[in-house]
């Protein structure tokens, strides 16, 4: 009896298996075949023109380099070095333009200009009108153009990036100095002081101070704000304006994407190279009653 019982108990068994076996093989040949039309819809069913490119044309970083898509290359070794200075432009500052460009292009910058008034043309008789990149939108505000056209992997290949405004006086301002200085003091996002007695001063932080090299904050009282050492924002300290900023590459991919690190270390003003700002409006305002401070 047990030995029937046992011969029926490993027969079902074996049937069991068997039942089993082929409907793991029929599940997989349904696998299979829905695993082929996927594919296949993937090849056949898509937007025409939303095919992947070939391989080696997309690359993860670019840069402003002015070069064919297709033919020869330039085969020069790239700077170690290179840094971006683009400015926000208009027709009518054009003289002041042309020095602040000439000083930069002396330490080897590329230059890049963003034309909110249209006006393009009318540069080309400039001598570095060539070298310098040209970008146009009509009434656009600096950082609608920098958002557009000064995306992180873009501008991955420069070091640092000025984000100037088109109204700054450069007499007694050196880029390989400053560059320098803020490489030394590790500051990632900055701005040259300002001459107090010669600008229009909108923040009592970005004033020269010719008793130091560099400062990172102010001990003046502003509005109902008594700054002192345990000031940690603005407008005491952690502040650069918008006037005239410099980012590091690695704080220019924050500042783009809004993020903030340490303030209180991480940004400063040089006072040894600083600037003269004159406040012209631009945007098609009027300069007819605009004097400079004196």
């Amino acid at each position: 009896m047990i030995l029937l019982l046992s011969a029926a108990f490993f027969i079902g068994s074996a049937f069991i298996i068997t039942d089993y076996k082929e409907k793991i093989l029929g599940w997989g040949s349904v696998m299979v075949l829905q695993y082929s039309r996927s594919k296949m819809c993937e090849t056949q069913c898509r937007a025409y023109g939303s095919e992947a490119l070939p391989r080696g044309i997309i690359s993860e970083t670019s840069d402003l380099e002015m070069r064919p898509l297709w033919g020869a290359q330039n085969k020069k070794k790239p700077k170690l070095s290179m840094n971006l200075l683009a400015i926000a432009v208009g027709i009518k500052q054009k003289e002041n333009v042309n020095k602040m460009v000439k000083k930069f292009l002396e330490s080897d910058f590329v230059v890049m200009l963003f034309h909110y008034d249209g006006i393009v043309d009318q540069w080309k008789d400039l001598e570095w009108n060539d070298r310098a990149i040209h970008v146009s939108a009509v009434n656009q505000t600096k950082w609608w153009f920098a958002k557009r056209f000064l995306h992180p992997d873009i501008v991955s290949e420069y070091g640092y990036i000025f984000l100037w405004d088109e109204d700054l006086g450069v007499d007694h301002f050196n880029a390989k100095r400053y560059l320098s200085i803020i490489k030394k003091e590790g500051l990632e996002i900055s701005q040259p002081a300002l001459d107090p007695e010669k600008s229009e001063l909108h923040h009592p932080i970005t004033a020269r101070d010719k008793n130091s090299t560099v400062h990172r904050r102010t001990y003046k009282v502003i509005g109902r704000t008594k700054c002192n050492e345990n000031s940690t924002g603005p407008p005491c300290t952690g502040f650069v304006e918008m006037m005239a900023p410099v980012f590091s590459r690695a704080s220019w991919r924050c500042s783009w994407h809004m993020i903030q690190g340490d303030r209180t270390q991480k940004i400063g003003i040089v006072n040894s190279e600083y600037l003269i700002h004159d406040a012209l409006p631009t945007l098609g305002g009027s300069a007819e009653n605009k004097v400079r401070a004196s």
